[in-house]
């Protein structure tokens, strides 16, 4: 047990993210969503949009599912913070994976991410903006008014032709047309009600 110890509290360290809330939803107005469920959007984007453009679709997915692990231990810094709040990311990236059996790849990984020079490290940045502009999108179709304001900045961040694209769709979609439809499906439902 006491081999696995190191092991297990990285567990533990990965699963805090689903208790840490993302900091600049209270200045949104309306919404909640921690790091882990926001990763595991960005996760899913990245992993189509790799698919998408022939990327490397593991090393897109690594970087998703790692790209806010440090957040564990620095917390979510929204803008406003990180304008009074300097944050070593590097160091608690590392401290957070010192000693694992994926300590090398993660932190080559996320430096890749950092520089932004790969086409599979723009596909991981496009993936975590457009999970905000989903959520933000979200938002706005519940009424949050101020939340088109941020998608407007938003799109900015964009850089990617298939990125914006994307981004198109996602503005021309109501959040619960996946599910909704054309609304036929409350009569068609299965069950005898």
């Amino acid at each position: 047990m006491k081999d696995d110890q190191r092991i297990i509290n990285f567990f533990f360290e990965a699963g805090f993210l689903q208790n840490l809330q993302r900091t600049g939803i209270p200045y949104l107005g309306s919404g909640k969503q921690s790091v882990a469920e926001h990763s595991f959007r960005v996760t899913v984007i990245g992993y189509t949009m790799a698919a998408m453009l022939g990327a490397d679709v593991n090393k897109v997915l690594k970087m998703c599912l790692f790209h806010d692990l440090e957040e564990a231990r620095t917390g979510d810094l929204n803008y406003l913070q990180q304008r009074y709040v300097k944050s070593d990311d590097q160091k608690a990236l590392r401290d957070a994976l010192k000693g694992l059996p994926l300590e090398a790849e993660v932190t080559e990984l996320i430096d890749e991410y950092a520089q932004q020079k790969t086409l599979e490290a723009k596909i991981a940045k496009e993936a975590d903006v457009l999970e905000l502009i989903m959520f933000l999108k979200e938002q706005l179709d519940k009424g949050n008014e101020q939340a088109g304001n941020w998608l407007k900045s938003a799109v900015k961040r964009l850089k990617t032709e298939k990125g914006i694209q994307l981004a198109e769709s996602i503005l021309e979609t109501r959040y619960y047309e996946w599910w909704y439809g054309d609304g036929n499906g409350w009569e068609n439902g299965s069950k005898d009600w």
